[in-house]
């Protein structure tokens, strides 16, 4: 495409964003992803989750909701709306990361690939609700919003790095062991959303076909990969004591470590006071923070140089940031 005809180009001529920016618009889509989830949360557990009976419309005669659809239409309407704001969000970044120069092709792939998670969430979330609020369905739509998270939180660390090659700063073995903490993590997510598709809140006042398994037991296998991932934590602290790990990572470990113990207390909480909505929603929050708290971790194992065209490059003064997060 010609120069003159491709909106980017045009754009990147008449603004610089600085390497700030871009960092900033990548963190307000990390932001955006965690607001999308705990509002998505909340839609189920006020009962709204079939607030708009259909999709991509609120009802088959009205775009938004009728006043007899009363709160729960509002709320369910609210957030498809947040979908707007969440692509406004992520559209900045994208725009952002490709006005600037150099341009850095990581960063705007990034960008996209979140657009087209976005996009495919919410047709999976219209599936959900033509589906009634099949648990399956509903599992995976909140399992695509946390590969969303993931790919904020990768789209921000690039922003605050260069584009060299990732250097490790730490053996093989330590390597091994915090992707060992990044799986049993995403294990427990998962465990965790197999709990919402069994347990009591269906997102619907009415009749909600559920996972058929003992929403008690599943709990207590999730409750025992909590402590799986405590396990890898304190043990990586160690390790990187160990070894004279950077100092970052090790931040980063006792970060993770202070969010564990609040979502367990959280969660002990909800379990002990028979799961009351708001706890529940504060326990869909952590879970968030767990998530980027453990992606911390593993990437500050590893550092990228600012290089152009096999040449260090010294950051300009607005872009001088830590290799690492």
């Amino acid at each position: 495409m010609p120069k003159s005809l491709n909106p980017f180009a045009l754009i990147a001529e008449r603004w610089q964003p600085s390497a700030k920016f871009v960092e900033r618009a990548a963190l307000a889509t990390v932001v955006m992803a965690v607001i999308i989830v705990v509002t998505g949360g909340a839609v189920r557990l006020t009962d709204s989750g079939l607030g708009c009976s259909t999709w991509p419309t609120c009802t088959a005669q009205s775009l938004t909701p009728t006043k007899a659809m009363g709160l729960h239409g509002i709320i369910e309407f609210s957030n498809r709306m947040l979908t707007d704001v969440l692509c406004v969000f992520v559209g900045l970044a994208i725009v952002a990361a490709r006005a600037r120069t150099p341009w850095r092709r990581s960063l705007t792939r990034l960008g996209w690939a979140q657009f087209w998670l976005v996009m495919s969430n919410a047709v999976l979330g219209g599936i959900v609700v033509l589906t009634g609020l099949n648990p399956y369905t509903v599992g995976a739509h909140f399992l695509s919003a946390t590969a969303l998270l993931t790919v904020a939180v990768l789209m921000w660390q690039r922003a605050r790095e260069g584009d060299g090659p990732a250097r490790d700063l730490v053996a093989r073995p330590v390597r091994q062991l915090a992707w060992l903490l990044v799986s049993a993590a995403g294990l427990l997510i998962v465990i965790g959303t197999v709990v919402t598709g069994a347990g009591p809140h269906a997102g619907d006042a009415h009749t909600v076909h559920r996972i058929p398994v003992d929403w008690r037991e599943i709990t207590q296998l999730h409750v025992d990969f909590v402590y799986v991932v405590i396990g890898l934590t304190v043990a990586m602290w160690f390790v990187l004591r160990a070894v004279d790990g950077p100092t970052t990572a090790r931040r980063r470990v006792v970060e993770l470590f202070a969010v564990l113990m609040s979502q367990g207390v959280v969660g002990y909480v909800q379990y002990a006071t028979h799961l009351p909505e708001i706890v529940v929603g504060i326990h869909m929050l952590g879970s968030c923070l767990v998530w980027i708290a453990v992606l911390r971790v593993a990437l500050a194992l590893r550092e990228r140089s600012y290089e152009v065209a096999g040449t260090a490059a010294v950051p300009a003064q607005d872009s001088a940031v830590p290799a690492a997060v």
